[in-house]
């Protein structure tokens, strides 16, 4: 399996439709039934995954470790939600990105996301030692 080189540049969106069950109400983040910021957080992350996923060599993953964001704008359930990523920084396993996110009306949030690349079973295994 060939691994595309991860260097900054790299993008990737990823999109859902908000639904109820993706409303702060809903997650128990607020009272209102609006996409909530935490699914919002999640799709960027999913973004930044699919940005780097072809760059990661069998047994790696990577995890997030930083994720700094404004939410600006409500988004009502029935609306497509789309999330991008790009690459903006890479520093040893650290990748650093810029994310934003739209919903069909515009932007409803940007910021930062940070992501550190690791050996999926010995992450997972330090991961369980803690029961």
């Amino acid at each position: 399996m060939i691994t595309m080189e991860l260097v900054p540049g790299l993008k990737a969106e990823v999109s859902t439709l908000a639904e109820r069950e993706d409303t702060a109400k809903e997650v128990g983040s607020g009272d209102l039934l609006v996409y909530a910021t935490p699914c919002m957080a999640a799709l960027m992350e999913g973004a930044a995954c699919e940005a780097i996923a072809e760059c990661l060599q069998e047994g790696q993953s990577s995890v997030g470790t930083s994720l700094n964001i404004a939410h600006t704008s409500a988004t009502p359930v029935g609306l497509e939600v789309r999330a991008e990523a790009e690459v903006t920084a890479v520093e040893g396993k650290v990748i650093t990105f810029a994310v934003r996110a739209f919903d069909e009306a515009g932007e409803i949030g940007s910021g930062t996301h940070t992501r550190v690349i690791v050996n999926s079973q010995k992450f997972l295994e330090k991961a369980y030692a803690k029961l």
